[in-house]
């Protein structure tokens, strides 16, 4: 006896100390306590913690219908990479595609950046880099030039428009890009923009230089011309050279928007939506204190109904809330409000297994049984079913979160791992406190050890 109320103790005090961690490691809480585990919040999602949610739309009406999907993956990662680069705390990107419209979007969620400027600037810096070649269909002589082509000193002037007339689309864009480098000219010290392909963007551009000797390739940097070289020979080895007129410094950012991700195709912003923060604190608040109400209406209900397994219940139940909390820090789980409603619907589930159990140990107690053998018996009896509920629940979870949205796979990450420790909750901390206290057999202890309004 003395062993188990030992090892129940001792539970007990792994359960504070959970509990403190979880306080002390708030930042709102270092500067009252010891800094003694460091500043370990929990991970608030867009609709918690405020920020911007941006929709864009991509055009991938030039790219191959086989394509499309490498192409729309590739751009996710691109913006995923370049927001990283800010370091905004767990961002969003999702692609969407509309059946009504047809149209390809980008869905990002930046959680704290309530700036919208800001957060277009993030996304919109990202350059498109395309290579384009000669069009063989392009007559000069179809041009209607007006007096605003040519100049106060009677040079006739190309205008993007004629030079973009002169130049078709080809496969190879910057998602074929490998990484970019900074270096100079030889000859001039200019500064010159490096480029290394992948293996398919090297087999693109070998194509293209092969079919192109004698003429030019043009190299667009969102949407203008910044350089058009002339092809004196097929080039092979994947890399290619960028001069622009560049500055060091024009060169070095440029390098840096192109190794974070040159876009793979075009993208419009359609739509933008600001949550403040304070709107995101109410939320924040209101989960919080719905938790804490249906935390206290539970423990009311079972220390009332169940007696001394109910305290012991809800003691478990305090422990598995910190155990819970404290995996969110350390996992770390993006809290969203579908999230906190996973763990607040996992904590009734919680409480569903004991009920299960302290029903089972009445019916025991019922027919005759000491109060060890209801306990032993009510747990073996109870646990098929607790099994069996609980693994239906975690396989809905699973395929929840590999078919859902982001705001859906919140709700089961939560509610599945909170059917899991749950499950330790109620067959393991539960146990242990109850035979930690298990008694005589007097009629204080039968009826404390009962449940209902009866004796």
């Amino acid at each position: 006896m003395i062993k188990k109320r030992l090892t129940a103790l001792a539970i007990f005090i792994l359960g504070v100390f959970v509990a403190f961690f979880v306080f002390q490691s708030e930042p709102s809480t270092l500067a009252r306590l010891p800094h003694v585990f460091g500043e370990k919040p929990f991970t608030l999602g867009l609709d918690l913690s405020g920020g911007t949610h941006l929709i864009y739309k991509a055009d991938i009406s030039k790219v191959p219908e086989a394509d499309k999907k490498d192409a729309m993956d590739s751009l996710r990662d691109v913006i995923e990479r370049r927001i990283n680069i800010f370091g905004v705390s767990e961002p969003i990107v999702q692609l969407e595609h509309s059946k009504l419209t047809g149209e390809d979007r980008l869905l990002v969620d930046l959680p704290g950046v309530t700036d919208i400027s800001e957060a277009v600037a993030m996304i919109g810096q990202t350059p498109l880099l395309e290579f384009k070649v000669e069009d063989p269909t392009f007559d000069p002589s179809k041009i209607q030039l007006d007096a605003s082509n040519i100049d106060e000193n009677g040079v006739l002037q190309v205008n993007a428009d004629i030079l973009n007339a002169q130049y078709i689309a080809t496969e190879l864009t910057g998602r074929h890009l490998a990484r970019a480098t900074l270096e100079f000219d030889q000859t001039t010290y200019e500064p010159i923009i490096g480029l290394e392909f992948n293996d398919d963007g090297a087999k693109l551009f070998e194509e293209i230089t092969s079919a192109n000797v004698g003429k030019t390739v043009a190299i667009y940097l969102d949407g203008a011309v910044i350089s058009a070289p002339n092809v004196n020979e097929k080039i092979s080895g994947g890399t290619a050279v960028i001069s622009g007129n560049f500055t060091p410094d024009e060169a070095k950012i440029l390098v840096g928007r192109l190794n974070s991700g040159a876009l793979p195709v075009p993208i419009e912003l359609i739509s933008t939506q600001t949550i403040g923060a304070s709107l995101g604190a109410n939320a924040v608040a209101g989960g919080v204190k719905a938790g804490m109400i249906g935390f206290i209406a539970v423990a009311i209900f079972l220390i009332i109904f169940y007696r001394l397994p109910g305290l012991v219940s809800v003691i478990a139940l305090s422990i598995y809330t910190a155990i819970m909390l404290a995996l969110f820090k350390l996992i770390p789980v993006t809290l969203s409000a579908p999230a906190i409603a996973g763990f607040i619907i996992s904590i009734g589930l919680a409480v569903d297994a004991n009920v299960l159990i302290f029903e089972r140990m009445k019916e025991e107690m019922r027919s005759g049984r000491t109060i060890p053998d209801a306990m032993h018996e009510g747990f073996e009896r109870a646990w098929p079913s607790i099994r069996d509920s609980n693994i239906s629940t975690i396989i809905t979870m699973a395929i929840l979160f590999w078919f859902g949205t982001s705001l859906i796979k919140g709700f089961a990450l939560t509610f599945g791992l909170g059917v899991l420790v749950s499950m330790f909750s109620a067959i393991t901390l539960s146990r242990r406190f109850l035979y930690g206290v298990a008694g005589g057999e007097s009629k204080v202890a039968r009826f404390l050890y009962s449940s209902g309004f009866s004796k």
